[in-house]
């Protein structure tokens, strides 16, 4: 009897990844064919998002850039009667706020604005929560979702015990388990979003990526903004 080859039956992850590849084209970033989602930026969790001035300065970068490149800004807020507004350290008080409480910005007074747009550039909170389920809803429809992981980040689960002087034994077990699971949880979105077909970028690879050429009219400005560069706290390694 003969013995049936069961590997050809179950691609391999890499073959997987490269079907996906083959079977999708992502566009080039151009200022024509982009939007920036900036997903509940609010002040509301600036003491629960890890890194979150580092993010904020990071995402102000890419608003700065998108308004030098005439690039459309959408912006969202999560339940701001009891959550806040977006923090005006971003410069957006100009930019119209879509209220949800859905946890994906594609809401649907927001969704028709982009119709015509290829490219959407993502920064924001959270990585695991609403910024995963926005990647997957824009995918969905067609989108090709440039995230910018130095400007995306989580909540910091040790920071509440962190506050604890002297935490006995059984706390710092717990500590040690809670930074565990959070690197896990980043970790583990940023590869779902991977899997599912996003651009997984940096703030620094997007302006050069709209830019492509040092003889653009507005290169002299986006310059200014690469010449003083995100912040440099890891923020790539550990999310």
């Amino acid at each position: 009897m003969a013995i049936e080859d069961c590997t050809s039956h179950h691609p391999t992850p890499m073959q997987n990844k490269n079907d996906r590849m083959a079977s999708r084209v992502i566009s080039r970033l151009t200022p024509k064919n982009s939007v920036l989602f900036v997903c509940d930026m609010q002040g509301r969790f600036s003491k629960t998002i890890k890194f979150f001035p580092e993010i904020v300065k990071t995402s102000k970068r890419m608003v700065d850039a998108a308004k030098i490149l005439d690039i459309p800004i959408f912006v969202t807020e999560q339940y701001p009667k009891g959550l806040g507004h977006t923090v005006p350290d971003l410069g957006l008080a100009d930019i119209k706020k879509y209220e949800k409480t859905r946890f994906s910005m594609c809401v649907p007074d927001l969704v028709p604005a982009i119709n015509d747009s290829n490219n959407i550039i993502l920064v924001g909170i959270e990585a695991h929560a609403c910024v995963l389920q926005t990647t997957l809803d824009l995918l969905e429809k067609g989108k090709n979702v440039h995230v910018v992981v130095d400007a995306v980040s989580s909540r910091t689960l040790p920071d509440r015990a962190g506050q604890l002087c002297h935490p006995p034994k059984l706390v710092a077990v717990k500590i040690a388990h809670f930074v565990g699971f959070e690197k896990i949880e980043k970790k583990y979105a940023f590869k779902q979003m991977d899997r599912a077909g996003a651009v997984l970028t940096t703030s620094e690879c997007v302006l050069l990526g709209l830019l492509q050429d040092a003889s653009h009219p507005k290169f002299k400005e986006v310059q200014k903004l690469i010449l003083e560069p995100a912040p440099d706290v890891g923020l790539v390694s550990k999310l």
